[in-house]
């Protein structure tokens, strides 16, 4: 089971104004990346897009925790660095925007790599069906009383 890390409580105004800092690093960072992933995806470099997954996962995982630390020490921020909470609250709506956007793209190029796999194996099963005469099923022979005939298994390559 995976220790819970508790955030450091802010004490002083040099810890909020660090803790503000850090966080909007880590969320324009995490914002920058999901754009470069985002314009990758959109124009079919598919690969390049994903290429730094392991990074966006780290500044997931650390944006998620900064949002865990100002959540846990909101009275003190608010004490300490109000004009912080402000810019948070600001950066934090480009960033909701950003992931939106991110995830628009996602949500698009996984539609389209669906579409594009159900024409393929449409097209094979069409092309693999038995030709010849046959009445009322426009030129085809009649289906078999056993049920429809499958086509060959359709292989996808991940690594593309």
């Amino acid at each position: 089971m995976a220790e819970v890390v508790r955030p450091a409580p802010v004490a002083d105004a040099d810890a909020a104004e660090r803790l503000v800092a850090e966080t909007l690093t880590t969320m324009r960072d995490l914002e920058a990346l999901l754009g470069r992933e985002s314009d990758h995806i959109r124009v079919g470099r598919l690969a390049e897009g994903l290429a730094e997954a392991p990074q966006k996962t780290a500044l997931a995982g650390a944006y998620l925790q900064g949002l865990q630390a100002v959540k846990a020490n909101a009275v003190a921020l608010a004490r300490f660095a109000p004009e912080g909470i402000a810019a948070l609250r600001e950066a934090h709506g480009r960033f909701s925007e950003a992931v939106a956007a991110n995830q628009a793209v996602l949500a698009t190029a996984r539609s389209v790599s669906e579409g594009l796999l159900r024409s393929l194996s449409a097209e094979i099963t069409r092309s693999a069906e038995p030709k010849g005469y046959g009445t009322g099923y426009g030129g085809r022979p009649a289906p078999s009383p056993y049920g429809q005939r499958r086509s060959a298994p359709l292989v996808l390559s991940r690594s593309l």
